[in-house]
């Protein structure tokens, strides 16, 4: 196992995730993952509380001397943690893969250990970061003239709109199911209206063809 953030075959930035942490509100960070060698590089993710997080993508390869990006989304929670303080970890597994594998190519012992595969292995931690906090702290270091007041604002800024543009996509992807659920219930309803119509028709021929036939009779 290699130093957080870095390890043999890849590195990641950051090298630690940050989330802004609101109720009931989703917020993400993303990691970029570069591939340090002439090899083809499969990697995955993993987490101690996957109930937690979406992670996207969760399973990889990456060219040599390319890089991905990973969004890691922390699902909206209930309640705050104790302190703000996260014991959540992340562990991210690397291994080099014959050359032009496809992520479905990969065998399902791709990132199991064992002594004839070289699989290396990054920890990363996770923190919150309260709004209100950090405000107050950009507060303190902009009365102080203190330069990271701006930064940290900065900061704050750019994480919320991360988090409102996960929130965003999130709700179209909603938006774009129910449309779908629609069309196709809509599609059902036009067809069983077309089948109710042509047995009322048929229906209607068979009556007007019996009457035929009982007027057109001697009496």
């Amino acid at each position: 196992m290699t130093g957080v953030g870095e390890n043999q075959l890849i590195s990641i930035q950051p090298d630690e995730l940050k989330f802004l942490f609101e109720l009931e509100k989703q917020s993400y960070c993303d990691l970029k993952v570069a591939n340090k060698t002439e090899h083809y590089v499969a990697f995955k993710v993993k987490t101690t509380s996957p109930k937690k997080y979406f992670v996207r993508p969760n399973t990889g390869v990456i060219q040599p001397w390319d890089s991905c990006i990973i969004r890691v989304t922390l699902q909206a929670q209930r309640e705050y943690p104790p302190d703000m303080q996260c014991k959540d970890k992340f562990l991210l597994q690397s291994t080099i893969v014959p050359p032009h594998t496809d992520v479905d190519e990969l065998p399902q012992d791709t990132f199991t250990k064992d002594s004839g595969k070289t699989l290396t292995e990054c920890k990363l931690k996770v923190s919150y970061i309260s709004p209100s906090t950090t405000q107050r702290s950009s507060e303190s270091g902009a009365t102080n003239g203190d330069g990271n007041g701006s930064e940290t604002i900065s900061t704050i800024q750019r994480l919320k709109e991360e988090r409102d543009a996960a929130v965003k996509q999130t709700q179209q992807l909603q938006h774009e199911l129910e449309v779908a659920k629609r069309r196709r219930n809509q599609r059902n309803s036009d067809g069983l209206s077309l089948k109710l119509a042509a047995l009322v028709g048929l229906i209607g021929l068979i009556i007007g063809f019996i009457l035929k036939l009982t007027l057109a009779s001697p009496t």
